[in-house]
């Protein structure tokens, strides 16, 4: 499959290249200097440029390292497996570019919760939790279904019915709530409250 990019990168790249870690970054570094080194001498004025010199020299050197990094961690989180994952590719990316980030060179890992326009961000519109359904690894989810589905079968065992009913009905007998209920009206009789 071959993907080439409208914004006048000349050369075509297969998908395929980027299966693996150390295809996929050599595929990045080769189609990207050699467009850079052909098409710009020396960095075009971000503010005059033209929005293919904008995109071929300041974004995508950056972008697309991301995305092939990206691409490994929706594999590794199965997400080509499921229809259903708990990784976010919008947050993953965000996280990276903003650790990979030139000005932020000298400083440690920032994880994206911690990021600050994330903070903020997420201050005024906070999202709603992730399902349980999704962080759960299988073992975990397996052990409650198959913990649930004993307790079932054991509910359903002829003595523990007939166990449930004795209770009910001793409880329909003693009738608590009522004599609680009747034992607060003559506190309240007596005027104790």
């Amino acid at each position: 499959k071959q993907v080439s990019l409208e914004a006048g990168i000349s050369q075509p790249f297969h998908m395929e290249e980027f299966h693996s870690v150390p295809a996929a970054e050599s595929a990045v570094q080769e189609l990207l200097p050699i467009a850079e080194a052909a098409a710009f001498p020396h960095p075009p004025d971000p503010k005059t440029c033209s929005p293919t010199e904008y995109l071929e020299y300041y974004i995508f050197p950056v972008l697309l390292p991301g995305m092939v990094e990206l691409l490994h961690q929706a594999e590794k989180e199965k997400c080509f497996e499921r229809k259903r994952t708990k990784f976010i590719a919008c947050d993953f990316l965000t996280e990276w570019l903003y650790n990979k980030n030139p000005k932020r060179k000298d400083e440690s890992f920032t994880e994206f919760f911690s990021i600050p326009f994330v903070k903020d961000w997420l201050k005024d519109r906070p999202r709603p939790p992730i399902p349980l359904s999704l962080l759960l690894s299988e073992e975990e989810a397996s052990i409650i279904i198959q913990s649930f589905w004993r307790g079932y079968r054991v509910r359903c065992d002829s003595e523990i019915q007939e166990l449930r009913r004795w209770q009910k009905q001793l409880r329909e007998e003693n009738n608590i709530i009522k004599i609680v209920e009747e034992f607060w009206m003559k506190q309240e009789a007596r005027g104790n409250f």
